[in-house]
């Protein structure tokens, strides 16, 4: 079962890789404006896409550009968002994704959407497709299991944290 899961992980990052390429590099390119105009990137994450926030501000390697989002009252228009989210229809990324645009903050937006029902990728500036329509795995009648939601976040995030670092490298950021 192991093996299987590990040619699947490598089959749905190269999938997201070669996929959501451009959004890779326009939604970096969007969220390096924060810390070149002395910006915040907020990162917000519920359930198990905390574990993509907790990476990027209590990891090894922190993202010294980034903050966990707390409200909306702290956003100003120098910052950027990223809102990380198992599906593009979660009602609260929505609502928080339809503040940011009434204030007028740019953000990213990673999800899968599902069915259609895609209104973060609809609102967000830039969307990255986490493509996880379906479990993983198949189990001996027939259904699908392992939905691994955080573990394709934090492959978009450090996919993103990279990006930003090699574009604030021209700032000497």
């Amino acid at each position: 079962m192991l093996k299987m899961l590990t040619t699947q992980l490598t089959g749905l990052f190269k999938r997201i890789e070669e996929k959501e390429a451009f959004s890779f590099e326009d939604g970096a390119r969007l969220l390096a404006q924060a810390p070149v105009g002395d910006g915040v990137i907020y990162l917000y994450g519920p359930n198990e896409m905390k574990a993509i926030v907790n990476e990027a501000i209590e990891g090894a390697e922190p993202f010294k550009f980034a903050k966990p989002f707390a409200n909306i009252e702290e956003v100003t228009d120098a910052d950027r968002v990223v809102i990380f989210t198992r599906y593009a229809s979660d009602s609260d990324a929505v609502e928080l994704a339809i503040q940011l645009q009434e204030k007028e903050i740019p953000f990213v937006g990673v999800s899968t959407a599902l069915n259609g029902e895609g209104k973060l990728a609809e609102l967000a500036d830039v969307h990255i497709d986490l493509a996880l329509k379906k479990g993983l795995l198949p189990d001996e009648f027939g259904n699908r299991f392992c939905i691994p939601s955080s573990m394709a976040g934090l492959f978009v995030y450090y996919g993103l944290k990279f990006t930003i670092e090699e574009i604030l490298e021209e700032y000497d950021l």
